[in-house]
Order: C-alpha cells, then structure tokens, then sequence
C-alpha cells in the first residue's frame, strides 16, 4: 500500500532509528542543533552513493580529476569570493516567542508559530567563524568553508599545471561543508554540516552552453539510472534571471517531491569566469589557461554541477520505502510488510545468510557461504537470531535484495534457497553458484 505524504517522513524517521540508518546525534544529551550520526546502514548506504558518484564521473570519464581540499583555508580567499559580505540569509526574530526565521521563507508579516510581530528583516551571515593558532584575535580569525566549491577554484592553478589537461575539463571533489542555518529541519535535508559532490568543470566561454547541456544530461542519467528515482518526482527547474545569481549565465535546480513539499536536491550552474576572475585579481596570479595550438591565453568559464549526498541518502530512502502485504505463518493470512526496495548497487547489505535453525551443521554450513561471498567482496550479513520469518522481515526492512537460506536438505543437496526481496520468490542454487550468482545479478539489476 501506498504510504502518504504526511505519514512517510515519521515512518521513516523511526524506520532509520530503528534499523540503525541515522540517529539523533548528541542524544545522550538532548541533541544537538539539528544534527545527525550515520550509524552502521546508514553509513554503508552513504558510501555507496557516494562510491557511485566517483565511478560514475570521476573513474569513469577521462575529462575529470579529484582532488581534497581543507575545510579551513586561507580567509582571504573567503574575501576574495565575496563570502565573508554576501553569503547571508535574511533573517528576522518574532519579539513575542523569540523564534528566529529566515524571511525570505515566510509568506506572513507575523510569527508562524505564535502570530507575534516580526522584527525588521537583517542579514546574518552563515559562515562559521574559527580561530587558528594560540591566540582569539581578528588575526587569527578563519572560517569553516561552506561548500566545497572554493578549495577547486583556489587549487585550479595547480592542477592546471601539473595534470597538463587540456580544455575542457572538470575537478571534483566530496567533503563536508558547514553553515550557520536560520532554520535547519526535515530530518537530514538541511543541516548545518552536510557533505556535498561537487564539480567545476572548465570550458573555453563559446562552449560553455553545450557543455551545461552535456552536464544536464548526465545528471539525468544519475537520478534515474543510479538513484533509481521516479522521474515524475524531480522537477528541473530553470531560475530566471532575476532570481539566479548575478554573476551566473544559466541556473537549473534539480528539486525533488520530498514529503514536506518539492525542494532543491542539486543544482547546475554556469558561472561563466566569476570565480577565477576574483581569485585572479585578490592573488595578481595568473589563473588563464594556454591553448597550446593558437598560443592564446584565455580566462575559461565554469559549468558547476552540485549534488549534496545527505539530500541524495534522503531522496533514496523515501523513493524506495514501501508498504506492502506478506504472508504470515498462519495459512491464508498476510500482515502489513515494510520494505526498503533499495537499487541492490546501493543497498548497505548484498544478501543475508540465514540458516533455518541455530544447529550446528546448518550454522557451520551458513558461516561457510558468508566467507564465500565475503572474499568476493560483496557486502554479506549472517543473522541466526528469531525466526526466519521475522530474519526475512528485518532484511526487508535494511533494503537486503537476496536472502540465502540454509536447511536441512542443504545438508544433503548442496543447495540454498535464495529469497528475492521485492517479489518475495524462491528458488534453489547451488550453494557453490552463490558468489557468481550474487556478481551476475548485482550487474544485471544494479
């Protein structure tokens, strides 16, 4: 059965808890600020993604390079970028119940919550200020970066340089990024520390549009092929000019139908030669590129194609969560069966030996497979633990796509029985098979 809109984020919030996908963070304590620890699916299904997001356009293409930039960098180059005057919010306070919101995302003049009367709009400034060294004085002062998008633009000339790649091409990078948000919620969507995808990618200015549609396309392919999202729950919205950046020559938000209401999960941009030229001018280096064939110089522009990864593990779970009916141990009954129906590629677990019972042969049998698959590399979980009904349930519920499971007749045949996630039918293998029959189908339905 369907979950709806105003049901899927509970049952999912509890659902990630429960089965060890996210956690409040701090919460010995009370929580903290809206944050959130990954706990041991939840991390294995982040690395995925992200592991994912790497083949697919870091290894998988010759026209981008990584790299690893830090997370505090010179302040200067936050000056340079126009961070430190301009990356700011609105912000107003409600003088009744003191709750601070951002005004751009209010559509009354009086308090949401308690209908207050709202201070006048000011701009705060969500870049989170550290100090470096021993001493706490403007000297020291630095500033945890906000995306990851500066480090590219700062180590541009050095990978220039030293990877002699020739126009055009892209520098990717993945890491954490913080901001002081006004109003962070809705679960993992908007955090103040969250870990982004990013890529510039560097193009001679005529180019600049073909490659933006080349970049659209492949952003395309990632939400539908890789994510496995349902396209008529992502909406490519083009930002008019009014309403884009001053500095960007075309912007498109990939917004997604979350439970809340449809809102930004990447975005694309060209934002022509902006950054360089700032870092160029702040720094007097020379941060052209030369087109070894006509010996010119030029400044190139940059598409920048954004995903955030927490707002990636979000789109997947509530995608892929589902309700649906499986039948119990009583003949001709069913009960209400939660399932996770995860792309196996991205699935924290690959498959789940389960022997039928806790005896001695089946468990030695079922410890045997899980070395199997395990040396194939293939994310494998043993669980013994209640009945195999129940195990069955559990599974379903982490997103498992194949559930192996050890009798007593396997004893005699060699034989397991594999149970599909998503349909919940069975068939025999030979227990020698599993691991090119796990490798075989994970390429086959990835």
């Amino acid at each position: 059965m369907a979950i709806t809109p105003d049901k899927k984020m509970d049952v999912l919030v509890s659902l990630c808890k429960r089965r060890g996908f996210i956690f409040p963070g701090s919460e010995i304590y009370g929580g903290f600020a809206n944050s959130w620890d990954y706990g041991p699916y939840g991390v294995e299904l982040k690395n995925n993604i992200r592991n994912a997001w790497w083949n697919l356009f870091v290894r998988g293409r010759d026209d981008v390079v990584g790299v690893d930039t830090p997370i505090i960098m010179n302040p200067k180059a936050w000056e340079a970028s126009g961070h430190i005057k301009t990356f700011t919010d609105p912000l107003v306070d409600c003088q009744k119940c003191k709750k601070r919101f951002r005004a751009d995302q209010l559509s009354g003049i009086v308090c949401p919550e308690c209908g207050g009367k709202l201070t006048a709009a000011r701009q705060f400034n969500l870049m989170f200020k550290t100090y470096v060294g021993v001493t706490e004085d403007a000297s020291a002062l630095a500033y945890l970066r906000p995306e990851t998008a500066g480090g590219m633009f700062v180590a541009w000339k050095n990978v220039r340089d030293s990877m002699r790649k020739r126009l055009p091409f892209g520098v990717a990078q993945v890491g954490k990024a913080f901001r002081n948000e006004i109003t962070p919620g809705n679960f993992i969507f908007r955090t103040r520390e969250f870990e982004q995808m990013e890529i510039e990618y560097f193009v001679a200015p005529e180019n600049a549009p073909a490659a933006f549609e080349a970049w659209l396309d492949a952003m395309k392919v990632w939400v539908t092929d890789v994510l496995k999202l349902d396209p008529a729950h992502v909406v490519y919205h083009e930002i008019s000019e009014g309403d884009r950046a001053f500095y960007s020559a075309r912007t498109i938000d990939i917004e997604y139908a979350y439970p809340f209401g449809t809102s930004e999960l990447y975005g694309l941009a060209n934002r022509t030669d902006h950054d360089l030229s700032r870092h160029q001018e702040a720094t007097g280096q020379d941060l052209r590129w030369l087109d070894p064939e006509s010996g010119k110089k030029i400044l190139p522009y940059v598409i920048e194609p954004s995903w955030g990864l927490d707002r990636s593990v979000l789109a997947v779970l509530l995608e892929h969560l589902d309700i649906d009916e499986a039948p119990t141990t009583e003949k001709g009954e069913k009960e209400d069966r939660c399932v996770l129906r995860l792309p196996p590629s991205l699935a924290p677990v690959k498959a789940a030996v389960l022997p039928l019972m806790k005896k001695e042969k089946l468990v030695d049998c079922a410890k045997d497979l899980v070395q199997q698959i395990r040396r194939q590399g293939i994310a494998v979980e043993y669980d013994e633990s209640a009945s195999i009904g129940k195990r069955y349930r559990r599974q379903d519920e982490i997103g498992t796509p194949w559930c192996l499971t050890i009798d007593h007749d396997s004893l005699e045949d060699k034989k397991v029985t594999v149970r599909d996630r998503d349909s919940m039918a069975q068939e025999r293998i030979l227990i020698a098979d599993v691991p090119a029959w796990l490798t075989e189908h994970l390429v086959q339905k990835p």
